[in-house]
């Protein structure tokens, strides 16, 4: 059984720094890519940012030069750290491995950046 278990979700001031963590267990086979993804009411999910199994990143504009996405391939683990937070920073984040076959999440975190 595939589970993807996020953590690091929380309340901070605009302009403080939050840390995300995603640990992949279970037969996932052939990943090819680990990345977060938000999503506030109303709104699509978004990419915030991804890192292939080649550690090619990718980060969407809004976030880029405050983010930094991360992995440890030996724990199966994609981390996100977030510096200089922004209100419209608020959202559920969520983790998403990419394998060949299919695509896993993990159950979102709230991260709320206050003003």
């Amino acid at each position: 059984q595939v589970q993807l278990v996020e953590s690091g979700g929380g309340l901070v001031q605009a302009g403080g720094s939050l840390a995300l963590s995603c640990a992949a267990s279970g037969n996932i086979f052939s990943i090819n890519a680990m990345g977060w993804y938000r999503q506030t009411p109303g709104k699509q999910r978004e990419l915030v940012a991804t890192v292939t199994s080649s550690s090619v990143t990718n980060y969407a504009d809004s976030v880029k030069g405050r983010f930094t996405i991360s992995r440890d391939t030996a724990k199966n683990t994609v981390y996100l750290q977030m510096n200089s937070l922004k209100p419209e920073d608020t959202a559920v984040y969520y983790c998403n491995v990419r394998s060949i076959w299919y695509n896993y999440w993990g159950q979102g975190t709230q991260v709320t950046v206050s003003s």
